[in-house]
């Protein structure tokens, strides 16, 4: 490996499986220290276990890097901070946050309980904005003490916050959240040294299987190219975690197999201008025109 990141701290959360896995091994073969974050939850986000985040820790070990377990709940003040107190107390330092962690409680939106929208936007948008607001915390206060950071956080999206996805509406919702997210941090945060990017990424994980089935299973070569591993997409996330990435933040990245692509998002089509307030017919009239003119968006995941 080239030592991208060697001297590096870098936290992933949800790394005890899939693609927080992935990220964390990859950050350690690039010579970062890695604090790895799992509640050992299930699929849904039921109950809890640290074996899959001291495994992860032990796999780095005996690969010759340095890692610690971190066990605490990232959707909570207390798991947030002490995520970061982690990182800070085991090496010293924090300079790279990916937020990974989630689980998914999909169902159409009629059947949809409250409790399920609940639990899918805590873990995804505020298992998000608390170890961001943590992190950038210690960043500021770093920058203020003359020793601006040279931090970035990745944030996990996907390709349902970018188009919608039929049957989660919750996921959905979340994910196009940790977007505007995005935004905002990389606006507010940069005066502090910090940049943050986002990813949509496609991989085989708990949480795309039952979707996806058989289209993502792994070949039956293992010398062919396995498209759906997850540490297909860790290399972008890996540069956008360090120092390399130098100019690069409020982007949003898809990754699947051996593609990236720059998304684009909102931005303005065909408009019209009165000049004066619309009457409902004028206003009508005026949108089927623009309409006419504008590209149709791309089609829902699952939709018909």
């Amino acid at each position: 490996m080239s030592g991208l990141c060697d001297g590096r701290v870098t936290v992933v959360t949800g790394a005890g499986r899939g693609l927080g896995r992935a990220h964390a091994l990859a950050f350690a073969a690039e010579g970062a220290k890695v604090v790895v974050n799992d509640l050992g939850v299930g699929p849904d986000g039921a109950g809890a276990s640290a074996d899959p985040a001291q495994q992860v820790v032990e796999e780095i070990r005996a690969a010759g890097g340095e890692a610690v377990a971190h066990g605490g709940d990232i959707a909570t003040t207390d798991g947030a901070a002490s995520l970061v107190a982690t990182a800070l107390d085991a090496y010293g330092r924090l300079d790279t946050l990916v937020n990974n962690a989630g689980f998914l409680r999909d169902r159409m939106l009629v059947n949809l309980g409250e409790d399920e929208w609940d639990a899918v936007i805590r873990v995804h948008l505020k298992g998000h904005f608390l170890p961001l607001r943590h992190a950038a915390a210690h960043w500021r206060a770093e920058a203020k003490a003359g020793r601006t950071p040279v931090a970035r956080v990745v944030h996990t999206s996907s390709g349902a916050g970018l188009l919608g996805s039929v049957g989660q509406g919750n996921y959905s919702a979340a994910k196009a959240g940790i977007l505007g997210l995005t935004s905002v941090a990389a606006a507010e945060l940069g005066r502090y040294g910090v940049q943050v990017n986002a990813i949509a990424p496609a991989a085989r994980t708990r949480m795309t299987e039952t979707t996806f089935a058989g289209a993502m299973a792994a070949p039956e070569d293992p010398a062919a190219f396995d498209a759906m591993a997850p540490a297909n997409v860790s290399p972008l996330v890996v540069w956008l975690g360090s120092a390399a990435c130098a100019g690069v933040t409020g982007r949003v990245f898809e990754a699947e197999a051996g593609r990236i692509t720059v998304m684009e998002g909102w931005r303005p089509g065909p408009t019209a201008d009165k000049g004066a307030r619309w009457t409902p017919a004028e206003a009508g009239e005026a949108a089927r025109k623009l309409l006419a003119g504008a590209e149709p968006p791309p089609p829902v995941y699952g939709a018909p």
